[in-house]
């Protein structure tokens, strides 16, 4: 259950009312007592005695929906004549498009556009391949793929219901970056066959950004893709993600005047995100870090819940072989971030940390602890929630990034190139704005994709990435 109620669980009842005085008084007070939020109120009709109405309700989840409407229909005078789940309406179908940014308006603009005038520009790019960056869509797109096995915290719901999950991603592609950028579902989880339909896809695209493939699979399809292909490749449930952590840490640092290199850093959850995470800050320089799954401790040697991949994150990380469970890791530890799953933190977990402790909850929807029970014992707290402050979101690092990397038409990326990212992010805040509840910018900060394509487009070219 939601802690609050949300605007994802948001419906619009239809109402006819009788008018007469104090009528919508007892609406509202029914409203208040089921613990909805009330919204917006619309006249739709007057007729002689009585109102129609369009109410508008915030609601914790579905259970809570049921109860606000079971409220109102206990008003004598009150009859629902409609329920709209404005969720799902916005859904219906589907949230993007396609539209042509030149008029066919006669035979000469036919002629232009397709043939036989498209003959011309396609013999060009055929002389000179790097034209179809300039003569096709390719200098501004961006495929969105999935195969439907790690979506949001649903997991493996397949190919059509990742669907949703991948238009709203393009959507912030083009509101945030303004990149133009497709969904693409793919029905398989073989390696080999995800990476031949991705490479035999990849003409039109300008970058890939891999979406909500599950752990250990989307490691091998990365590695693969970025050494087959001359596009960047980025998953960003690992990059996107370790990007912004990073830029929150930054942060932390500035506050507490603390070279972040020389914290101690405990990473509950040792999937894509995880795991990425502990890599970027490794290269950033953080030695001490120590990564917990479900079995505890990641350690060298450990052999319970083990595969390649955590075998190689053991080697890297816990310098000092700390064994046991992620109570134990948290003893005398700086930073606690989590991206693993609800409720798995204590407050007396907490309190075994260092004094000025630092919690980035960010399992969503649910942290690992309730901000309320943390947030009185730690210095800094931040989530992945929009209704906290602190907002570690993936959509403050892809659009500008993407955005960058397709502005110099990069031939791939680097983690230098993250690097850049994550300190143009942290640089937005001024130090005299910066303070425990404002590590990190609005994603609404239309500042931030242009700081971070400008940043990522300079390395690009330092590091010979650009064409």
């Amino acid at each position: 259950m939601g802690y609050v109620p949300s605007p994802s669980y948001s419906i619009t009842l239809r109402v006819e009312i009788e008018n007469r005085i104090g009528m919508f008084a007892k609406i509202a007070s029914a409203i208040s007592g089921a613990g909805g939020d009330l919204g917006s109120i619309d006249i739709v009709k007057v007729e002689r005695g009585r109102i129609i109405r369009d109410i508008t309700v915030n609601a914790r989840d579905e259970e809570h929906e049921k109860k606000i409407i079971k409220a109102l229909k206990h008003i004598e005078g009150v009859k629902i004549l409609r329920v709209m789940d404005r969720t799902f309406l916005v859904h219906e179908g589907g949230k993007i498009g396609i539209y042509n940014k030149i008029n066919v308006k006669g035979r000469e603009d036919l002629s232009r556009v397709y043939t036989p005038g498209v003959a011309r520009v396609c013999l060009d790019i055929n002389k000179n391949p790097e034209h179809v960056y300039k003569y096709t869509i390719k200098g501004n797109t961006v495929a969105v793929i999935t195969d439907g096995t790690a979506v949001l915290g649903l997991g493996n719901i397949g190919a059509e219901a990742a669907m949703p999950v991948m238009e709203g991603k393009c959507m912030l592609f083009k509101e945030f970056g303004g990149v133009d950028a497709f969904p693409i579902a793919i029905k398989t989880t073989d390696v080999d066959e995800l990476v031949n339909i991705i490479k035999n896809i990849s003409t039109p695209f300008g970058g890939i950004n891999l979406e909500d493939i599950a752990a250990p699979r989307c490691f091998e399809v990365e590695r693969r893709l970025r050494e087959e292909l001359d596009i960047p490749v980025i998953h960003d449930d690992q990059h996107g993600t370790a990007i912004v952590t990073l830029a929150a840490l930054i942060n932390v640092g500035r506050i507490l005047k603390t070279d972040i290199k020389e914290f101690k850093v405990v990473i509950s959850g040792a999937g894509a995100a995880g795991t990425a995470t502990a890599y970027m800050l490794l290269e950033y320089g953080i030695k001490d870090i120590i990564v917990c799954d479900r079995a505890g401790t990641l350690y060298e040697g450990r052999t319970e819940d083990m595969d390649s991949h955590k075998a190689e994150l053991a080697q890297k990380t816990n310098p000092r072989k700390i064994k046991g469970k992620l109570t134990d890791a948290l003893e005398g530890a700086d930073v606690f971030i989590g991206l693993s799953a609800p409720n798995i933190l204590k407050p007396e977990d907490i309190k075994k940390m260092a004094k000025d402790k630092i919690v980035f909850a960010l399992a969503n929807p649910d942290p690992e602890i309730a901000p309320e029970l943390a947030m009185p014992l730690v210095r800094i707290m931040a989530t992945g929630r929009s209704d906290y402050p602190n907002q570690i979101n993936n959509v403050l690092a892809f659009p500008g990034l993407f955005k960058g990397l397709l502005e110099v038409r990069a031939k791939g990326v680097d983690k230098e190139i993250f690097f850049a990212a994550a300190n143009a992010i942290a640089n937005i805040i001024k130090d005299e704005e910066l303070n425990e509840d404002y590590i990190i910018p609005s994603i609404f900060n239309k500042k931030v994709a242009q700081a971070v394509s400008h940043a990522v487009a300079e390395k690009a070219k330092k590091l010979k990435l650009a064409r």
